[in-house]
């Protein structure tokens, strides 16, 4: 059998008290809700069931992005959204506070660094200049020759390179797409530095998920939210289930994104699935 019983899957969520949500290939694809997503979020607020969407999206600010939710019916505020592009912000800040930096992304993406000093391409172009990180996300467009080029001068004179995620390719109207982690691993190759990962499957994302359940918790009165009562919902086996394991939560995957049916058997052999649900839905009815 591909995915778990409900009895299996009851049992794999045991104990668990809140869930880290995928966004594309578990509650979207392609700019449409998928199958039982709408039905998920709300059975999660109607049971007061603390959750977080986690997503490598990095091109619009949170704000934008709840407000695509809302469209396709999905009522998540931006303040129960992790992105790629917010845990970079907030790295960069914690990281670099005051000094400015060069970031590839969309200008709305933009807003997430709020008043923190963020260098021009005509400030990169200057003689000399400096940056204290080059930050690489989904710019689209602006991920040109020319502003890869202005990265790689400022990574050798020794800015950071951090990078939103290293996701190769990704979902989109159009079909299957490059994505920017592609460009990462070219300026990765050019300079000869290793990007530090902000985006999953990195620990930033999980741990900025985790706090903000773990406040709820805490503000609804409850005890002490540990990570292993944290459960992530996801489609990709690697960047989803994998760094939630090393951040210490457990893992689902669903079947409407990115893992075929047929690849399931080798995923289990492997050890690098456990609990398969078809839906988001299936997950959300399988809690205690």
């Amino acid at each position: 059998m591909t995915t778990s019983t409900p009895a299996e899957l009851r049992a794999s969520l045991g104990g668990i008290r809140a869930l880290v949500l995928d966004a594309d290939g578990v509650l979207q694809l392609r700019g449409q809700a998928l199958p039982g997503a709408v039905a998920a979020v709300a059975a999660l607020r109607t049971r007061r069931i603390p959750f977080r969407v986690a997503t490598n999206i990095s091109a619009v600010h949170r704000e934008t992005l709840a407000a695509r939710f809302a469209r396709i019916g999905l009522d998540i505020p931006p303040e129960q959204i992790v992105t790629a592009l917010s845990a970079t912000a907030d790295h960069v800040r914690r990281a670099h506070p005051g000094a400015p930096v060069f970031v590839i992304t969309r200008p709305d993406g933009l807003r997430e660094f709020g008043d923190h000093p963020l260098l021009s391409a005509a400030e990169a172009d200057a003689d000399g200049a400096a940056a204290a990180a080059v930050v690489i996300g989904d710019g689209e467009r602006d991920l040109s020759f020319e502003n890869m080029d202005r990265a790689f001068r400022l990574v050798r004179r020794g800015a950071a390179l951090v990078a939103m995620h290293r996701n190769p390719w990704w979902y989109t109207p159009n079909g299957v797409t490059i994505d920017s982690g592609a460009f990462v691993a070219a300026l990765e190759y050019a300079t000869g530095v290793r990007a530090i990962l902000t985006g999953k499957p990195g620990p930033l994302m999980f741990r900025a998920a985790v706090a903000g359940l773990a406040a709820d918790v805490a503000a609804a009165g409850g005890r002490r939210l540990t990570r292993r009562e944290v459960a992530m919902v996801g489609d990709d086996p690697g960047a989803d289930l994998g760094g939630a394991r090393r951040a210490g939560l457990r893992g689902v995957l669903v079947l409407t994104g990115k893992t075929a049916v047929a690849e399931v058997g080798a995923l289990r052999a492997a050890g690098r699935v456990g609990a398969v649900a078809a839906t988001v839905e299936d997950v959300v009815a399988a809690l205690d």
